[in-house]
């Protein structure tokens, strides 16, 4: 074994390559020579055993992602490497461009995968879209809008906050009375399905209204994205991005986005270059488009993860799977009413892939979420912000929403509660979801 120390290891200037002897010179200060030596610059801490291999525990993800990954997508990441300008790497970017096309219900030329995760996303649509002093309406009613209007004042953008509660959508009549007060607003930007609260945000109404101003419409897609209805193109959507590690059930690494003519033309009449080099969409869109120009190496294996998550999505159909995640919804709302638990979100704009549940009186809320996990294997969220330590978040994204999954979490619920001194009525929960998927 071989055994690395924290001594300076003097190498001659000619040896590089050749692995030296150590041995014992005079004390040297960093940079400096003597007698054809090199004093090393950094000192490396002192390595005595290889790790052994990674061998991660068998969860049941039932967080706010990443969700479950079926089988072929993780066959598909094995996969042996091309080269990212390699034809065959090429025609296969082709398909996944296609397949966002499909998903996000567009036809937009330039939809394709940033590398980089959801807030990637967010970030490449707010840094090409935003330059310094443009006033931009933005809906702030949890993590990720108020995460939205972070970035748009990082941009050097003026972010006129629309602010709901936390658990509730924001209004059109708030959206038109923020475009009113704007001198000439240039985005309005609004998250679709809020992770942190599970609350669903009507999109098409404040699409027309940022229209109607002069404004382009910004969407935050990721949790929402092949799990419910996304509508690019017939919402009036100007750019959209989303991530790959909610419903669309592949790992962290990608962020899918899609610009649609108005978004084009803003960007190309920015008068100051894009903040952002490596979210450049001018310079992304000659490597994903035509020119394949080369920008940075893609990630090789996400990419082929994608196109077998987004062909698995295109198999089922996306009626289907929007109907799949609506039915196990209803079950897990009905199985949580039976143990006397109540959704977070506002009545009528609940998420069906993100339940946020409202922790009763006299719960722990993070020793259930513990339990939960040593004693059955299943992750689920805790609150954020305001919500921190009020409500679980129970994610059925994807391959996550399970029939068997929404029965073995609400088993383990059941048990959690009882141990922490709750009365539930032993297998109320189970049958309550049984009457709806009987329905």
């Amino acid at each position: 074994m071989l055994v690395v120390g924290a001594r300076d290891v003097p190498v001659r200037s000619g040896d590089a390559g050749r692995l030296a002897r150590p041995r014992r010179v005079g004390k040297l200060s960093a940079g400096s020579t003597r007698g054809g030596f090199v004093a090393p610059r950094v000192k490396c801490a002192p390595v005595t055993a290889i790790p052994g291999e990674f061998a991660p525990p068998a969860r049941l993800l039932l967080g706010p992602g990443p969700s479950e990954v079926h089988p072929r997508v993780l066959r598909a990441m094995s996969a042996p490497l091309v080269g990212h300008l390699d034809p065959a790497f090429i025609a296969m970017m082709e398909e996944v461009k296609a397949l966002l096309r499909f998903v996000f219900a567009t036809e937009n030329t330039l939809t394709f995968p940033v590398s980089g995760t959801g807030s990637a996303g967010m970030e490449a649509c707010i840094v090409n879209l935003v330059e310094p002093g443009d006033e931009v309406v933005v809906g702030v009613n949890g993590v990720f809008g108020t995460r939205m209007a972070d970035v748009i004042e990082r941009a050097g953008g003026v972010a006129v906050r629309v602010e709901a509660p936390w658990g509730r959508v924001v209004r059109p009549e708030q959206v038109e009375a923020a475009l009113r007060k704007c001198r000439r607003p240039k985005l309005v930007a609004l998250v679709h399905a809020e992770t942190s609260t599970g609350a669903w945000q009507p999109l098409p109404d404040a699409a027309r209204l940022a229209h109607e101003h002069g404004a382009l419409f910004l969407a935050d897609c990721v949790t929402s994205l092949g799990g419910a209805p996304v509508e690019v193109d017939r919402w009036g959507i100007d750019a959209a991005y989303s991530g790959t590690q909610k419903c669309l059930s592949c790992p962290p690494g990608l962020a899918p986005i899609t610009f649609g003519p108005r978004a084009l033309a803003a960007l190309g009449k920015r008068t100051t270059r894009v903040q952002s080099w490596y979210l450049d969409l001018t310079l992304l869109s000659q490597y994903w488009g035509e020119e394949r120009v080369y920008h940075h190496t893609a990630p090789i294996s996400m990419n082929y993860a994608l196109r077998e998550a987004l062909r698995l999505v295109a198999e089922e159909g996306l009626e289907a799977r929007f109907a799949r995640h609506g039915k196990n919804h209803e079950a897990l709302a009905a199985g949580l009413g039976a143990l006397g638990l109540a959704l977070a979100a506002e009545e009528g704009h609940r998420l069906p892939m993100l339940n946020a549940v409202t922790v009763p009186d006299g719960v722990d809320e993070a020793r259930v979420r513990t339990r939960l996990l040593a004693e059955h294997g299943i992750e689920i969220g805790g609150g954020l912000g305001p919500m921190k330590g009020k409500v679980w978040r129970i994610g059925l994204m994807g391959e996550s929403s399970r029939r068997a999954h929404v029965l073995t979490v609400l088993a383990a619920l059941e048990d959690a509660l009882r141990a922490e001194g709750r009365r539930v009525p032993p297998g109320a929960a189970l049958a309550a979801a049984q009457s709806v998927y009987a329905a």
